[in-house]
């Protein structure tokens, strides 16, 4: 639930007197941009949708296959993780291959692992089919943005990338209240087929109207598949420890040996990194004190707000009694301020700089989280949820924008669009770690969330400890961020997706940052 908002990255202009645009890039008001810009947004939004409805889906899917918690943890965890381990890979993969070849194919695997979920017999094959999801997602979802990069003459590239996030954004907000209506209405396996017939819509649009694009010089660099094999590994061995941790004991060999070998093997990841030549993650990029600050704020909000927002659908269903399509809406609140004031945030932070934002914004994330506390049995809506999610959306809507454009601003233009998939990462990471640990932290684990008193009583705590978070990441904000303002090299201005996909990276002036062909 990261939602859609406004960044800041680093952008050359040509002058049309000095170095005429190549005439086959496309303008936004032509009808083959139409036609790419639809391709693009069809793509990124049913991966984006998917990782938000199947939390409105996850109470109708534990009562089917009897699954515990852990299970039900997984199957959201499953899919963030691959996204997560393989989402920087994924991009460079198309920037080698092309990037519409690659969007295809996630395109595709994205189908077929998306029928595979919605014709599961049990958890374990649901789980097993929802990281084939994030695997092909990797591939699919950093290539939306870059074929618009790829594609659109300099001067229209703003229009367009700022007309994708807008029209992805609507379909977030009206994803959850479709997917809770097909829930109640027949099953929760349509909320997985109906990626199906959006899938075809992608590839015929991208087959006949998409061009392809590489970059050439991305070819002489080796891949570094060690330095992505040993943060995926990682992942998985943290996660598994933290979300079998309170049902087998947090001392048993089945949690200590999981989260020990993760250790070792993100350990192994950053000496991989470090001696690279052409490493997934530049390390150096972490010397900017700007740049550490801003990632451990976003872990910080994000982890809090991943935890809360998982367990959220499966206390309005199972413990107020709302039904899937009523807990689905019950957010729409927050997309709506996102998407209403994030530039104007986005504005502001550009004038006086990040720190007050940053500082005030996980505030207001926090009292959203608190007020959730307010949740129960026999309450309202409008008494106990609307407050809860306006003051929340709130807050997202002053904090993101200003927190993107500053991961972006605190490092060189050519590592813009790295630094962008490590924010990303960091916020999905911090999702992915909160859905596993805080449920335990709360004391629900097992069954538990079948009684809606222990459930209840457990989803007070956590949205409590998730805000205690936000705090922290307020904190470190006051203290690190600096006032001024945090760009130090001409920006402009953009609208991209945080939840979806990087910022391409950007070449120096005169320098060409991509080979077209087509």
């Amino acid at each position: 639930m990261t939602g859609w908002i406004m960044g800041h990255r680093s952008e050359w202009w040509i002058c049309s007197y000095c170095d005429p645009i190549d005439p086959e890039l496309l303008r936004y008001s032509s009808p083959p941009g139409r036609w790419v810009l639809a391709a693009t947004v069809l793509g990124s939004a049913m991966a984006g949708i998917d990782s938000t409805v199947v939390g409105v889906a996850l109470p109708r899917i534990g009562r089917q296959f009897h699954a515990g918690l852990s299970q039900l943890q997984w199957i959201s965890n499953s899919y963030t993780l691959a996204l997560a381990g393989l989402l920087v890979l994924g991009g460079a993969l198309g920037d080698r291959l092309g990037r519409r070849r690659l969007f295809q194919l996630g395109t595709i695997g994205f189908a077929i692992a998306s029928l595979l979920c919605g014709l599961a017999p049990s958890a374990a094959l649901l789980i097993a089919a929802r990281g084939l999801q994030g695997v092909a997602a990797a591939m699919l979802v950093p290539g939306s943005l870059a074929i618009l990069e790829a594609s659109f003459a300099p001067a229209d590239r703003s229009r367009a990338i700022g007309a994708w996030s807008g029209l992805g954004g609507v379909a977030m907000a009206v994803g959850p209240f479709l997917g809770g209506w097909l829930i109640g209405a027949v099953s929760w396996r349509l909320v997985f087929f109906i990626n199906l017939p959006v899938a075809v819509a992608t590839l015929a649009i991208s087959a006949r109207h998409v061009p392809e694009s590489r970059d050439a010089a991305a070819a002489g660099r080796p891949l570094d598949l060690a330095g992505a094999t040993l943060v995926s590994i990682g992942l998985v061995g943290l996660c598994y420890g933290l979300t079998e941790g309170a049902s087998l004991g947090w001392t048993a060999p089945g949690t200590l040996w999981p989260s020990a070998a993760g250790w070792v093997f993100l350990g192994a990841f950053l000496v991989v990194e470090w001696r690279s030549r052409a490493p997934l993650i530049p390390i150096e990029v972490f010397r900017s004190r700007q740049f550490t600050a801003t990632n451990a704020v976003t872990f910080a909000v994000y982890g809090g707000l991943g935890g809360a927002l998982f367990l959220l659908p499966v206390e309005l269903q199972d413990a107020v009694g709302y039904s899937p399509i009523a807990a689905g809406t019950s957010l729409l609140p927050v997309t709506v301020l996102m998407l209403a004031l994030s530039a104007r945030s986005g504005a502001v932070a550009a004038r006086i700089g990040p720190r007050a934002q940053m500082s005030l914004g996980p505030l207001l994330v926090g009292g959203g989280l608190a007020l959730l506390a307010r949740i129960g049995p026999g309450s309202s809506y409008v008494s106990a949820v609307l407050p809860a999610v306006s003051v929340l959306g709130l807050g997202l809507a002053v904090t993101v924008a200003p927190l993107t454009a500053t991961a972006l601003g605190a490092v060189p233009a050519e590592y813009s669009g790295v630094a962008s998939a490590i924010n990303n990462d960091v916020a999905r990471a911090a999702g992915l770690f909160a859905v596993a640990a805080l449920p335990a932290i709360a004391g629900i684990r097992g069954y538990s969330y079948e009684h809606p008193d222990q459930l209840t009583s457990g989803f007070h705590s956590a949205v409590l400890a998730a805000a205690g978070a936000c705090g922290i990441g307020a904190v470190v904000a006051l203290l690190s961020i600096r006032k001024s303002r945090a760009e130090e090299r001409p920006m402009v201005a953009e609208w991209h997706c945080a939840l979806d996909a990087p910022a391409p990276a950007r070449s120096a002036p005169g320098a060409p940052d991509r080979d077209a062909a087509r």
